[in-house]
């Protein structure tokens, strides 16, 4: 018997008559009979590898098979657009075996959620965010709405499973199960990651060990390491090129140039770059299009629509438009300076590629040394097959105290002595857990009430604002004010940029247009604006801690210096760059350690060049607290000490260490930047950011390594 034997055949015949296949993709026919027989399940493909229909398929046949009713299954995604991009895809499947799919998140009608609690759908899109919000609502009645739910679809879970939205997204499940009385079949799809074994087992949540579980990756299959197991990624072919350009204006006569009557996705690391780079393109006449976080939903729908319908022209983004959000067929993906991660650039790569007779192509433009250095490195570690694990942030106890809250907000009041069990035991929120509880009493967040904890007065202060939509809100943004002309919403701007001292009118650029600020509504933080020819100016603080590149991508970069090459093409201008960049740092790497250098410019400061990556460094610089210059600024390559410190002293130094190593002090101000950070104790919050700002097994590896003196005398 076939895998597509197990589809309900109404199914299959929509399959090859509607949609026009001729059988399944490797992915999709490897998931049937595992998500047929209700197994937890990672499934793995690049991207466009068929991932929603290798999930959607064999859950919708056992819907049909065995009669699930009500909303029997939940598809949750990170992003609010990736499920608008959804919903036409799943419902039409849906509909095939006369179900329905329905929509759910922060932009969802009221109208469209009264119409979808009075009919639950089979199938409904939605956001953890969402979810958890309507497990705290009053107006639903989550018990019986969720009475029918059997599985849960996680898309993108990688995205999701490397900081705190994952912890949440665990915990609102476990609360979710708890509610429906049976464990639910858990599915998550991912693009290739380096530890999928790890990645379904953190997955499977409490249920980790007691159900049958599989990762399903027939393209990485071939790659299993005969001893240990492991999935490796296998290198997809492509064509990679390298320039250096030198500056954001000449990488806008490049992409302006480079490929006329091309459809063009240009991945930008910071708003501000999207906003400049688009802004050029524009001067240069080029059809433009930009999208990221700070511009209105309604801005990024119409350039993402006006993008699908083109052909010449190009759309500038941040990562919004990493994941699986269809913006039409692609010709080329460009990438300014280098991504963050190896995962990252094969989401990014994995945009192009998909009509038959084309292959996947990326451009990287590099603005300057430190950008050219990090796409190489990055570049080299792609070529060997390797992929970031992913790995959840450790110690969420501000989750914790979050979830806490939203349980008692759920429960309308929860046992005193039972309030643990209602994440099934998973992990952080156990038992543990509780001198934070004990710290929710105390400071008035809980009340207590013969053995009942309920909400409190002080959380009803800070969170209560709109049915405490920050209680459910987990993530922490910078305060933005939004910017209208007239009563059209174009984004958010920094309101730095609105209180700065300037000279003449107050400039925006934001949408890729300049604009000029005619009216300030302070209270309500709105500023209106309108077109000006030139002189507008963009700029957003940061909403978390940078922690720099990984360890390994800082490695990378190390060989690469010492002269190992990617199997990419570098351009003239690249190779140039490359080899000035070699030779400044001929005396700053070395095969056999690390060094510690006499700078030879004006400052004449003492570094140790661990290339080791800001976290790792982080946690050596708090080691060496009495040889490190305390309060420095650090960063991925190096480690200030003092200048007067001798080779004898930092023998002294080494041995005091042994194998003791520090995590960093943290700053006042980051705690306060740390969401639900002021519902912790003071300690256990400060704990909870030094513990995410070190890396110690990182650190560790550049204890073992031998330490050279240079150009200190001696």
């Amino acid at each position: 018997m076939s895998a597509v034997d197990e589809l309900e055949p109404a199914l299959v015949h929509h399959i090859v008559n509607t949609l026009g296949w001729k059988g399944l993709r490797p992915l999709q026919e490897a998931a049937v009979v595992p998500l047929s027989g209700g197994k937890d399940a990672l499934l793995l493909a690049p991207t466009a590898g068929g991932k929603t229909e290798a999930a959607c398929f064999p859950l919708l046949s056992r819907m049909h098979r065995a009669r699930w009713s009500g909303t029997s299954v939940l598809y949750l995604c990170p992003l609010k657009a990736l499920l608008n991009n959804l919903l036409p895809r799943v419902g039409t499947y849906a509909s095939w075996l006369g179900r329905s799919a329905a929509l759910w998140h922060g932009d969802t009608a009221s109208g469209t959620r009264k119409r979808i609690l009075a009919d639950r759908p089979d199938v409904l899109l939605t956001t953890p965010e969402s979810l958890e919000a309507m497990l705290v609502s009053v107006n639903v009645d989550h018990a019986s709405f969720f009475s029918g739910l059997r599985a849960v679809v996680v898309d993108e879970v990688h995205a999701f499973a490397g900081d705190d939205r994952g912890w949440h997204l665990l915990a609102v499940l476990e609360r979710l199960q708890r509610v429906v009385g049976r464990p639910l079949q858990r599915v998550g799809l991912s693009a290739t990651v380096g530890n999928p074994d790890e990645l379904l087992t953190w997955l499977q949540g409490s249920g980790a060990g007691s159900r049958p579980a599989q990762v399903v990756a027939p393209h990485l299959d071939a790659t299993r390491d005969a001893v240990s197991g492991a999935l490796s990624a296998s290198v997809p072919p492509g064509d990679i090129q390298l320039d250096y350009v030198g500056s954001l204006e000449n990488a806008a006569t490049v992409i302006s140039t480079l490929h006329r009557g091309e459809k063009r996705l240009v991945f930008c690391e910071s708003r501000r770059l999207v906003e400049e780079l688009g802004s050029a393109l524009r001067a240069r006449g080029v059809n433009t299009f930009l999208s990221h976080a700070s511009l209105s939903l309604d801005e990024r729908r119409r350039a993402e629509a006006a993008f699908a319908e083109a052909r010449d022209c190009v759309i500038v983004s941040t990562s919004t438009l990493e994941l699986g959000i269809d913006v039409g067929d692609l010709d080329r993906v460009v990438q300014i300076d280098a991504p963050a991660s190896v995962a990252s650039f094969l989401q990014r790569i994995g945009r192009t590629g998909r009509r038959p007779g084309t292959s996947r192509n990326c451009l990287f433009l590099a603005l300057d040394r430190a950008g050219l250095l990090s796409a190489v490195g990055l570049l080299l570690q792609w070529s060997r097959g390797w992929v970031e694990p992913v790995v959840a942030p450790p110690e969420p106890r501000h989750i914790v105290a979050q979830q806490v809250l939203a349980l008692c907000l759920q429960e309308g009041g929860v046992g005193s002595n039972l309030w643990h069990e209602g994440w099934n035991g998973l992990g952080p929120f156990g038992s543990s857990a509780q001198p934070i509880v004990k710290h929710l009493v105390t400071e008035g967040y809980l009340d207590q009430d013969e053995g009942l904890l309920f909400i409190g007065p002080e959380a009803e202060r800070r969170f209560g604002h709109r049915h405490f939509m920050n209680l459910t809100a987990v993530f922490t943004a910078p305060p933005q004010f939004t910017v209208l002309q007239g009563r059209t919403e174009i984004g958010r701007t920094d309101p730095s940029l609105l209180t700065e001292h300037i000279t003449g009118p107050r400039r925006l650029l934001l949408a890729g247009r300049n604009w000029q600020v005619t009216y300030i509504d302070w209270n309500r933080k709105r500023c209106f604006v309108e077109p000006v020819e030139e002189g507008g100016k963009a700029k957003w603080s940061g909403a978390g801690f940078g922690q720099g590149a990984s360890f390994r991508l800082v490695r990378a970069v190390r060989e690469v210096l010492l002269g190992a090459d990617p199997p990419v093409n570098l351009t003239r201008r690249a190779q140039g760059c490359l080899g000035e960049a070699r030779e400044y740092f001929m005396k700053r790497v070395h095969p056999g350690g690390t060094l510690i250098v006499r700078e030879r410019d004006r400052s004449g400061q003492l570094r140790w060049w661990t290339w080791a990556g800001h976290r790792a460094n982080a946690a050596l610089a708090a080691t060496f607290d009495g040889v490190a210059v305390p309060g420095q600024r650090l960063n991925d390559h190096w480690v200030r000490l003092r200048d007067d410190l001798t080779p004898a002293d930092w023998r002294l130094a080494r041995k005091a260490v042994t194998d003791r190593l520090a995590l960093p002090d943290i700053d006042e101000k980051a705690v306060k930047g740390l969401k639900f950070g002021d519902a912790l104790p003071p300690r256990l919050a400060e704990a909870t950011l030094s513990t995410r700002l070190a890396d110690l097994e990182s650190a560790a590896a550049v204890l073992d390594e031998s330490v050279r003196f240079t150009g200190v005398g001696i």
